[in-house]
């Protein structure tokens, strides 16, 4: 072989094994180990002693949750005493009415002249009695002068009784007939705004038939049911805040009046009634609230603060502190205070624990984490 080509071919495996070598060198630095890598890249979290919280022994105020319906306290139907035509009506719905207001009138004719028969059939049977009471004097005279028998006697006495009788019932009558009368004019029996109208004008009522519904919006009272086992710790005075349906941003206030004293059947639930004041009237007879009745405080418990408390999937967690490294815990929560932030925690978080005080993202548990007591120092938490 000539001399020149052997000289080349030497030159290329020369060249040759140094491109293998360095492959091999890059690969084995490209084969750091991945955790020593990413413990370069996992930063150390610092959290100042304001992102930080722990447990700490405090009362709570309890609050039972309650729905239910408002009705007006005070409501009246407004009845027809009298089977006649109705003649006139003075009010329409939504008109406010006043105690004693007239708000209708019947037809009187009928009336007016049963008064008058049941007036003279009075006056025929007064005369009647009148008669035999002159009769029973007279006749009590002369039994005592002996002129009579005693069985005369008392047989014009026994008429005179009788004709008092039917006077007695034909009084009665007058009255009945007068009250009538005055039941042709409807009034009012309460203060209050005319829900509803049930009478025509021109049409014939019956007795005890309703003619109007007055309502009372004052004073509210909602009517909740609450769980037998809340019922000892309710008391009548407590507040509630209510929220109403199509009122979201407005709290209405309200105060235990009555507890029912027995269960409702079949649900062994008991009624609670809160009187809501409604002075401008905004509340309706009909709505439906919902709220939270304020119970009185317990007994200081553990806690921690609302804001301490995430979720995931519906599982409320805690991150913690320990050993230098982020922790996730998963809390027992239990009674809870909203109006001063706080809820208690049975079980899950150690006492004494770094909590982290509100939500942060990007939280890896097992992370590096620190807690900066001074803006001068960082300090692990071990």
């Amino acid at each position: 072989m000539p001399r020149f080509l052997r000289s080349r071919r030497t030159w290329l495996f020369v060249v040759i094994a140094l491109l293998v070598g360095g492959g091999v060198a890059a690969m084995s630095r490209g084969s750091t180990p991945k955790s020593a890598t990413d413990d370069k890249k996992t930063p150390t979290l610092e959290f100042a002693a304001g992102d930080l919280t722990s447990i700490a022994s405090r009362p709570i105020a309890r609050s039972l949750a309650v729905s239910g319906s408002l009705v007006a306290v005070n409501q009246a139907v407004v009845k027809a005493k009298v089977a006649v035509e109705v003649r006139s009506i003075l009010i329409r719905e939504g008109d406010r009415v006043s105690a004693g207001q007239v708000i209708a009138k019947l037809d009187t004719v009928d009336l007016v002249t049963r008064l008058d028969q049941q007036t003279g059939a009075r006056e025929a049977i007064r005369a009647q009695y009148e008669i035999a009471e002159k009769n029973r004097t007279t006749n009590a005279s002369l039994l005592e002068k002996k002129f009579i028998s005693q069985n005369a006697f008392d047989n014009v006495a026994s008429l005179s009784s009788a004709n008092r009788a039917q006077l007695d019932a034909a009084e009665a009558q007058v009255r009945l007939a007068q009250k009538a009368l005055r039941d042709a004019t409807v009034v009012s029996p309460i203060d209050g705004i005319v829900a509803r109208k049930n009478a025509q004008v021109g049409e014939k009522t019956s007795i005890d038939a309703p003619l109007f519904s007055i309502v009372d919006l004052d004073s509210i009272e909602m009517q909740a049911i609450v769980p037998a086992g809340e019922v000892a710790a309710l008391e009548k005075g407590m507040r509630a805040g209510l929220s109403v349906d199509g009122m979201p941003d407005r709290t209405f206030e309200a105060t235990v009046n009555r507890i029912n004293p027995a269960t409702e059947p079949g649900t062994r639930s008991i009624v609670v009634f809160l009187t809501v004041p409604n002075p401008d009237h905004v509340l309706k007879s009909g709505m439906f609230a919902n709220g939270n009745i304020r119970l009185a405080a317990s007994v200081p418990k553990p806690t921690l603060p609302l804001a301490a408390i995430q979720s995931d999937a519906g599982v409320p967690i805690v991150w913690t502190i320990e050993g230098g490294k982020l922790a996730r815990r998963t809390a027992v929560l239990g009674a809870r205070d909203d109006a001063s932030g706080y809820v208690e925690i049975k079980s899950g978080v150690p006492a004494d624990t770094p909590v982290l005080a509100s939500k942060f993202d990007n939280l890896k548990e097992g992370g590096p984490a620190i807690a900066k007591i001074k803006a001068s120092t960082a300090q692990a938490v071990n």
